[in-house]
């Protein structure tokens, strides 16, 4: 995962805390099955765990994940924390499923404080704004990239300091990095 150049997480009272926005991985398009149920295409089945690989080795791994409830989101979380050696506790959310960014930050502000790293599994794009929302007007690449495109496993990690996550607010964090991790090619 490559950081950006720019400045650091804004400063202020609380406990550093990291927000990893994580894009479902490319699902398929079977025919007949509703959106909600619709499983990860052959790509999405490689960068998953693409993606839990960038995570550990960028020393971003969470506390706790929330993740939608559509299947390619799921999927994603269960490849992604497969490359771990000891995943997180998650919870599976129905309000993260086609959410905006208020619902989005509903359920962020829920997590208990312990917490200090989220991940967060969804879909755009909510997702996307919730990321443009909360890195405000940031200027560096990584926001940049953001702007132009949040594709599918796309990793953005939001950075800010608060005493609870019902502190979280638009403008509040730094984008520190983002990425898109892929898997190698099939055979």
């Amino acid at each position: 995962m490559t950081d950006t150049t720019g400045p650091g997480p804004h400063t202020g009272a609380g406990t550093p805390r990291r927000l990893v926005v994580l894009r479902h991985a490319k699902s398929a398009w079977p025919a007949g099955v509703p959106d909600h149920d619709r499983p990860l295409g052959p790509r999405g089945l490689r960068d998953a765990p693409a993606a839990g690989r960038a995570l550990a080795a960028a020393d971003r791994l969470p506390d706790l994940a929330l993740c939608s409830t559509a299947r390619r989101a799921r999927e994603t979380w269960d490849l992604a924390a497969a490359e771990w050696s000891a995943p997180p506790p998650v919870r599976h959310d129905p309000r993260l499923y086609a959410a905006d960014v208020p619902d989005l930050l509903d359920v962020v502000r829920e997590a208990p404080d312990e917490a200090a790293t989220l991940l967060l599994v969804g879909h755009n794009p909510g997702l996307e704004e919730l990321v443009l929302d909360l890195a405000g007007d940031d200027l560096d690449d990584a926001l940049d990239a953001v702007r132009t495109k949040f594709p599918t496993s796309a990793i953005a990690v939001l950075e800010w300091y608060g005493h609870s996550w019902k502190d979280l607010a638009r403008g509040t964090a730094t984008l520190t990095a983002m990425t898109v991790p892929r898997g190698g090619k099939a055979p």
